[in-house]
């Protein structure tokens, strides 16, 4: 609803997106402090039989995990076959924290740093996640207060859509990244941005691995999740602001649900390389 209203506007104003998403994220965090909300993406789901398209085995999970399974899968499946263990690894754009606390424990990366712009997402995170190689910290996407070849690997989530210039973003990852070192990117574009998207990564001197068109898994993690996410909207949104809500969450029937499932948005993963020399 937010991009419905101001679409226009945003996309003529870089700032002006930065400015909007940025309080956005600082109200959501502000607002509604649930310990058990530490997700935000849209998920990934996978089909219980083999014969279905998007079949997988199920992704061992501690019980208390569970409820979250989708938004972990997700994760799980940007990140792949990346080896984690032992390196430095960033998250920016890592919202309430939970998947970079996720990474943390599962990964095993010897350090496992969470950026975001939101001061209120940061304290939120610290609270509610503590592991001896996790932190989180404020910080620009697009002016990155790292030095050069700092990380072994970046991971954006479902973010860089909120940024008002995916060119800088994408030249402070080349900056911070180690050589050789790896960029575990997903979110959704617009069908018609498609090779452009793929242009930016090429122009920041990123080397394309791997990519996924995952809109299918998506929309399951979607209509998995639907009910249970329009329930806990139902009970903590001001009934004025209930479409906005559904709309940023991708509940069925919305603008966003309905653009992934015709086909006009995508939603991508892939794995990109900075190069070792």
């Amino acid at each position: 609803m937010l991009t419905k209203i101001l679409g226009p506007v945003i996309n003529g104003s870089p700032m002006l997106k930065r400015t909007l998403w940025r309080r956005w994220y600082q109200f959501l965090a502000r607002g509604y402090t649930q310990e058990d909300w530490t997700f935000m993406n849209y998920g990934y789901g996978v089909a219980a039989s083999p014969g279905d398209a998007q079949y997988a085995p199920p992704l061992p999970l501690d019980e208390a995990d569970e409820p979250d399974r989708c938004a972990i899968q997700l994760y799980d499946r940007v990140v792949g076959e990346a080896d984690l263990k032992g390196k430095d690894v960033a998250e920016i754009g890592s919202g309430r924290g939970g998947g970079s606390a996720y990474i943390a424990r599962s990964r095993q990366p010897k350090t496992m740093l969470g950026i975001d712009f939101s001061e209120n997402a940061v304290t939120f995170s610290r609270r509610r996640h503590s592991a001896p190689n996790l932190g989180f910290e404020q910080g620009d996407a697009e002016n990155l207060a790292f030095g050069d070849a700092t990380f072994d690997a970046i991971l954006n989530v479902e973010s860089s859509h909120c940024y008002g210039s995916m060119e800088r973003f994408l030249s402070e990852v080349v900056r911070v990244l180690r050589p050789g070192g790896v960029f575990l990117w997903t979110d959704m574009r617009p069908k018609s941005e498609r090779e452009a998207t793929r242009a930016q990564f090429q122009a920041a001197g990123l080397t394309l691995l791997s990519e996924t068109n995952i809109t299918p898994n998506v929309l399951l993690g979607l209509d998995q999740v639907n009910d249970r996410k329009r329930a806990t909207i139902s009970r903590f949104v001001p009934r004025y602001l209930l479409p906005w809500f559904e709309d940023f969450a991708g509940v069925r029937g919305t603008r966003v649900y309905e653009s992934l499932r015709r086909g006009d948005v995508e939603y991508w993963r892939c794995t990109l390389q900075k190069p070792e020399a």
